[in-house]
């Protein structure tokens, strides 16, 4: 497996741990419908968590977060509609994003809560 690959690996574990301790439910990782994935889908509450998950081992070419593109967030919305779809939910959705990156040779964790909204 790529070293990229790994990383990005490794930081989902780890937003699924940072969220679990926040008492967060986790529903699903790494949830696909057609193009879409989703990295983790939780539940806090009444509220459904969508997480997408930015790993980077450095901050030199921007945050982590400034990553997630209008074509990503509009595959993110669809796999959720299908989601909420199939398990006939009754929520409401939240986009979040959880950026992990190294920061003198440690893992730092940011969560971005309703990072950005759809239409």
């Amino acid at each position: 497996m790529a070293e990229h690959n790994e990383l990005g690996k490794l930081g989902e574990e780890m937003a699924a741990d940072y969220l679990r301790k926040q008492e967060y439910e986790i529903l699903e990782t790494n949830w696909v419908f057609q193009k879409a994935e989703v990295d983790i889908i939780a539940k806090k509450g009444d509220v459904l968590a969508i997480i997408e998950v930015k790993t980077r081992s450095t901050l030199d070419f921007g945050s982590p977060q400034d990553f997630v593109k209008p074509k990503k967030i509009q595959l993110l919305v669809k796999a959720v509609n299908e989601y909420i779809t199939q398990n006939d939910l009754d929520v409401e959705v939240r986009f979040d994003i959880i950026a992990i990156y190294k920061n003198k040779g440690l893992f730092e964790t940011e969560h971005l809560e309703n990072a950005f909204f759809y239409f």
